[in-house]
C-alpha cells in the first residue's frame, strides 16, 4: 500500500468513526443521561479524539518522510546509473 493509498483508508477510517460517535452520542441523550455526566463523557473522547489525531498526524509525517527519502534515493540511483561507462 503506497502512501497516498494510506492516508484515503485512514481518511475514510475517521469519517467512519466519527459518524459511529455521532450515533453513540444520539443513543446516550435518548437515555437520558444528567447533562453533567454527558459533558465528562464528550471531554473525555474528545481528548481521546484529539490524541488519536495526534498519532494520526505524526504516522503520515513519518510516510512522507519515508516517500520522500525513497524518491531522492531512487533519483540518485538512476543518476549513477547514467553516469557508467
Amino acid at each position: 500500500m503506497n502512501p497516498f493509498e494510506f492516508v484515503l483508508v485512514l481518511m475514510a477510517m475517521i469519517f467512519l468513526f466519527s459518524l459511529l460517535k455521532n450515533r453513540a452520542d444520539g443513543r446516550r441523550r435518548s437515555r437520558g443521561l444528567n447533562a453533567e455526566h454527558e459533558s465528562q463523557v464528550e471531554d473525555a473522547e474528545k481528548k481521546q479524539l484529539l490524541d488519536e489525531v495526534r498519532q494520526l498526524k505524526e504516522r503520515i509525517q513519518v510516510l512522507e518522510r519515508i516517500t520522500v527519502d525513497k524518491e531522492n534515493s531512487l533519483a540518485r540511483q538512476i543518476e549513477e546509473l547514467r553516469d557508467r561507462p
